[in-house]
């Protein structure tokens, strides 16, 4: 017998072959399917998918045999990984020095005939083959069953390939979880940091406003001071649109049953300024099982922006409901000044403000929306009222199945 020889790029062929983190793993029908269709074209009793590592081959896929995996000395695949650019072909192991006093053909399995084509990764090393066995000696493998083999080769690292880029993006996806966790809380904790000063600046205002106002009551200094005011109220709006925003997009999610209508009006109820509003719902007396916190703070941030963005004294807002078998779906309506269809691409977009003027429009709110509304399987979307109405129109869905 002669053992295999340990190929010259071993280290890399090695590295390559845990890059897939196969090893070991459980039987999969993907690879069982190719080793069964192998046989039935080489019509040999076996088939194997083997994977040659430091001191043996291990078997993802065994069709005939009941081994999982022998030594690596013992192993033709062992020999098939010096040749990857051709396949490894004993007709007939009692008459082939190499191994005609192998364990693996004097003993069980008793391998007489071996075809092995070598599975190569893209970056050109061998790390096993898709091999066919048969317990007699055959003088004839056609060229067809040798291209239907290599074909075949060809499929299992295809799979294996699949397999390693799902094991990558799973790697980057985690990496990228906690990178993102990581700026939530940086972004969280500079955002309550930054609270402090903001609250030392508005109160220092307070104090010379109170202690000096006859030092210059005939001077701009009482105008400054009140832009510094609204500069402040709007840094304490951004800190807590971003704060809340955090909070929301990491919440879980938890699913109880509430009806439609009742919560929404117990949204209004608390707003402030709720008595100029007027509420319209229809079709909205249904009980669903959602997010109960998510919901109540969807719709308390498009009744506070139905409030905060308009100067009417009477706010009319309309509600509406349906569903399928997949979705909950919404409709809603104000008569307030609305949002341009020129801002229709950018106002769920983070920071994305129609005014500059003001210290209400910090740009969260909205993507705050958009955000937990992806986060619970559905869309919004903004489109015009009937017939040309002015105010804000949204539709938008929630997902039933949350899974």
């Amino acid at each position: 017998m002669v053992k295999p020889e340990i190929p010259n790029n071993e280290k890399q062929r090695l590295e390559a072959l845990k890059s897939f983190n196969v090893l070991d793993t459980l039987e999969e029908k993907e690879y069982d399917a190719i080793t069964r269709i192998a046989a039935d074209i080489c019509n040999t009793p076996m088939a194997l998918v083997s994977l040659v590592d430091e001191d043996r081959q291990w078997f993802k896929s065994h069709h005939g045999i009941d081994a999982t995996e022998t030594p690596r000395d013992l192993a033709f695949c062992a020999h098939a990984i010096n040749s990857p650019d051709s396949l490894l072909l004993v007709n007939d192991a009692n008459k082939d020095e190499r191994f005609f006093d192998n364990p693996l053909v004097t003993g069980g399995p008793s391998v007489q005939f071996y075809a092995g084509a070598p599975l190569n990764t893209k970056e050109g090393q061998s790390i096993g083959t898709l091999c066919v066995i048969d317990t007699k000696p055959r003088q004839e493998f056609t060229e067809k069953q040798q291209a239907s083999l290599k074909d075949l080769a060809d499929q299992v690292m295809a799979q294996l390939e699949l397999r390693r880029q799902n094991i990558r993006q799973k790697i980057v996806n985690e990496e990228l979880r906690i990178k993102n966790n990581q700026l939530k809380q940086l972004s969280y904790r500079m955002a309550h940091d930054m609270k402090t000063p903001l609250l030392g600046i508005s109160s220092m205002v307070g104090f010379i406003k109170e202690d000096y106002s006859d030092f210059f009551k005939d001077t701009e200094i009482p105008k400054y001071l009140g832009i510094i005011d609204t500069r402040v109220d709007y840094m304490e709006s951004l800190i807590t649109g971003i704060i809340n925003y955090n909070s929301i997009t990491n919440a879980e999610i938890n699913l109880e049953k509430f009806n439609v209508s009742k919560e929404i009006e117990n949204v209004l109820s608390k707003q402030s300024d709720n008595e100029s509003v007027s509420l319209h719902l229809e079709n909205c007396d249904h009980d669903i099982n959602h997010s109960l916190n998510s919901f109540d703070q969807i719709f308390r941030d498009l009744i506070s922006n139905s409030i905060k963005f308009t100067d009417k004294s009477d706010i009319e807002i309309t509600v509406s409901f349906n569903e399928d078998e997949k979705s909950y779906s919404f409709t809603y309506e104000d008569n307030g000044p609305g949002i341009p269809e020129k801002y229709w691409k950018k106002v769920f977009l983070l920071f994305e403000k129609l005014s500059t003027e003001g210290a209400t429009d910090t740009g969260i709110g909205l993507t705050t929306i958009k955000e937990l509304i992806e986060k619970l399987g559905g869309d919004i979307t903004i489109g015009k009222r009937s017939d040309n109405k002015e105010g804000v129109h949204f539709n938008f869905t929630l997902a039933k199945n949350l899974n």
